[in-house]
């Protein structure tokens, strides 16, 4: 504890006697300080003792005892020690009144105790706080380091919670609570999701103070609470909160330092250990893809648990920002995968879309106890996970987001739409590895001519062929085919493309489509044997009746 007016009260050599404000000497005391200036208030800062001998004032006077006193009081003194017996004999009763109507603790400092001693004392104890402060830091610092090595971060933080008085959290890149200490606080630290959300958006190392007490009725909302951001990437990793009752001192302070330096340690791998990391995802996934299962449980080990042998789906993301060149490229392992997840809005275009999305597979993965395996590859990014898990499910989850967020889908130059887009393979087995990876990219495909964010291949198997062709070279070849039916139409003299597509509607029923076209059956044969002469081919050719009524469905919107 700092030293306190009280403390120095007790001191036996000092010999200090209280004249007024005796219920405030538990107030601290950061300094004791002589001043014979009528008004010493400009050379204050607050929390000072102010020692006189009242040499230039008139302490006689109760009108200018008073506004003495009452500037003081006013400036954060928190006592004044008067000396008698050099120019007062004793405390004029105009000063004891102004300090009793101030409520400013007045201290009788007798002619046998200096200045100087009282000084002393105050430096001296303030010295003896520190030193308590940094000892108990060092003692906090220990104790917590034991707790990370045998119990893990959720032992830190209960050893962290008993130091401070508190309560202290850990959240993952989400904004998720990951543990808390005691218990209790997991209620009151995930009421700050949205507090850690905006910390993370700003570069590592970062803290903010989260200030209580705005809703009267939850009394446990008025602590005081601390967030650090920990990590040493450019997006933290993951955040710390500390809640206590008021601001912590100097030796709360070294356990909360110590806590982000162990965190930070246990949450982060070194740069090699991570590189090394990076390298064995990507090969364990180019051995998977390269039809070499056996090899890739064996360079995996005990790794990614069972994944290897379980049902899993592939998911290809990438930025459509990047060149059209990689959209086909085999997956090469290089660059870093982040572990953040934040809100839909909070993604980007490019590297941070890339990221972000990284964020949220590996950390639904986490939570849920899942193995994922992720490598990024510059401006895309291949993940192999669960089939039914949860990163799968947090994929798509965050995909509706942001379908439900961005803006109308602007497109590219290439025709293609700026954003992240998402393609996920069927349910998959280590031996078809390759074929889920080619389905994950036959939806990504899909995704971006869409302008959609996620496409699942099993929708596209399930679904219709007929919104592929809206792609520009079907229907460009479209054109090309059914041009000189449209030509021949445009002089007047006849109707082959609508009579075409009626009779091809029919499967080739003459008398239906002749009905639905409203002319005889015989001015029908007579206009598909002017398609076959115009075209040069023959409509008994069942590929050509197919590519017909492609064509036809290609175009049907112009």
């Amino acid at each position: 504890m700092p030293p306190t007016l009280a403390s120095l009260v007790h001191h036996s050599a000092l010999k200090l006697t209280v004249r007024a404000g005796e219920d405030r000497l538990d107030v601290p005391v950061r300094w004791a300080h002589v001043s014979e200036l009528a008004d010493p208030v400009p050379y204050m800062e607050g929390g000072e003792l102010l020692l006189i001998t009242a040499l230039k004032l008139d302490a006689g006077d109760p009108d200018a005892m008073h506004r003495y006193v009452k500037r003081l009081a006013g400036a954060g003194v928190v006592g004044l020690g008067f000396a008698v017996g050099v120019n007062y004999d004793e405390i004029p009763e105009a000063l004891v009144e102004a300090a009793r109507k101030e409520g400013l603790p007045l201290l009788e400092v007798p002619r046998r105790t200096p200045f100087l001693a009282i000084s002393k004392a105050v430096s001296a104890a303030i010295a003896a706080d520190q030193y308590r402060a940094v000892t108990a830091g060092f003692a906090a610092q220990r104790e917590l380091t034991r707790k990370a090595l045998t119990d893990g971060p959720e032992g830190l933080l209960a050893a962290l919670a008993a130091q401070v008085d508190g309560w202290a959290a850990l959240y993952d890149a989400s904004g998720a609570v990951v543990a808390a200490a005691p218990e209790w606080a997991g209620r009151r630290a995930a009421r700050l999701t949205a507090d850690v959300q905006r910390l993370r958006e700003r570069p590592a190392p970062a803290s903010s103070v989260v200030g209580g007490g705005e809703h009267p009725d939850h009394p446990e909302n008025a602590d005081r609470v601390e967030l650090h951001s920990l990590g040493t990437s450019r997006r933290p990793r993951s955040t710390l909160a500390v809640g206590t009752a008021a601001a912590p001192g100097t030796a709360e302070r070294y356990a909360v330092h110590s806590a982000i330096a162990l965190l930070t340690l246990t949450t982060e791998r070194s740069r090699s250990l991570h590189e090394a990391g990076l390298r064995i995802d990507g090969a364990v996934l180019r051995m998977l893809l390269a039809g070499e299962p056996d090899h890739a449980r064996t360079v995996a080990g005990n790794l990614y648990g069972g994944l290897l042998d379980a049902p899993f789906r592939i998911i290809v993301a990438e930025s459509t920002s990047a060149s059209a060149a990689r959209a086909h490229a085999g997956p090469q392992a290089r660059g870093g995968a982040a572990t953040a997840k934040p809100t839909a809005s909070a993604a980007a275009p490019g590297a941070d879309a890339l990221d972000a999305f990284a964020e949220v597979v590996e950390s639904a993965a986490a939570h849920a106890g899942e193995a994922v395996l992720v490598v990024p590859e510059g401006e895309r990014l291949v993940a192999l996970a669960a089939d039914e898990g949860a990163a799968v499910a947090a994929c798509i989850e965050y995909a509706r987001g942001l379908e439900g967020t961005r803006p109308a889908p602007e497109p590219t130059p290439s025709g293609e739409v700026e954003g992240l887009v998402v393609g996920l393979s069927a349910p998959s087995g280590p031996i078809a590895a390759s074929t889920a990876y080619k389905q994950a990219e036959q939806a990504l495909s899909v995704a971006r001519r869409r302008g959609r964010v996620c496409v699942e291949h099993e929708h596209l198997a399930a679904g219709s062929v007929l919104p592929l062709l809206a792609d520009d070279a079907v229907r460009a070849f479209a054109d090309g085919l059914l041009r000189a039916l449209r030509d021949h139409d445009a002089t007047g003299r006849g109707d082959l493309v609508a009579s075409l597509r009626a009779w091809l509607s029919r499967h080739g029923q003459w008398d239906a489509a002749a009905a639905d076209l409203g002319v005889h059956r015989h001015t029908l044969r007579y206009r598909m044997r002017r398609v076959e002469e115009i075209l040069g081919r023959s409509l008994d050719d069942p590929d050509v009746r197919m590519e017909l009524w492609l064509a036809l469905k290609a175009t049907s919107t112009d």
